[in-house]
């Protein structure tokens, strides 16, 4: 027979969305324990930790009829943050690498270690940031999205001559910003 805690802890989310009130002082009490859980898995940066519990009551919201009670609902909220932070670091692990992909396919004679640096990363972004739409769009669906010159031709809606052309001009352009610290 179920003992009466762990009743209470399988009815702890149905009680908490029986009402407003119930549901205030559920989250009044579970948002401090999953902000710092979230706080101290992401070297402090308020703003991300903000955003990430945001994104885990959200999921909770959503999905608290899965909560099967076999832990305290801060708990389970936890659970849902882990793997929210796990995507956060895979999608900085993704960014970082297309970042890493495209600037050694532009500049093939650079050494990649180089632009593990943070200022490079922001010189790189202020440099693709200043360029004219167009070029920078057929640049990284070149060399991020590894697409080839005719599907880029198709997805611009211009010939293939057109983008070949926004493909050399933009590499002119990215290698200029490049010596000059990221003005184009």
């Amino acid at each position: 027979m179920r003992d009466a805690a762990f009743i209470q802890s399988t009815n702890e989310l149905e009680v908490a969305f029986s009402s407003e009130a119930a549901f205030r002082a559920w989250y009044d009490h579970a948002l401090p324990r999953v902000f710092g859980f979230v706080l101290g898995h992401v070297e402090r940066d308020r703003e991300l930790a903000e955003e990430i519990t945001q994104q885990t009551f959200t999921d909770a919201i959503r999905d608290y009829r899965r909560f099967d009670g076999r832990s305290d609902s801060v708990t389970w909220l936890c659970s849902i943050a882990r793997h929210k932070l796990a995507d956060h670091w895979r999608r900085l692990e993704r960014d970082e690498r297309r970042r890493l992909h495209f600037i050694s396919a532009t500049d093939p004679d650079r050494d990649e270690a180089a632009w593990r640096s943070v200022d490079e990363r922001d010189r790189v972004m202020g440099a693709l940031g200043a360029m004219p739409a167009m070029q920078r769009a057929a640049l990284l669906l070149r060399y991020i999205d590894d697409l080839p010159v005719k599907e880029i031709a198709r997805t611009l809606g211009k010939s293939e001559k057109a983008v070949e052309s926004l493909l050399s001009r933009g590499r002119d352009a990215f290698r200029a910003a490049d010596r000059e610290g990221g003005d184009v």
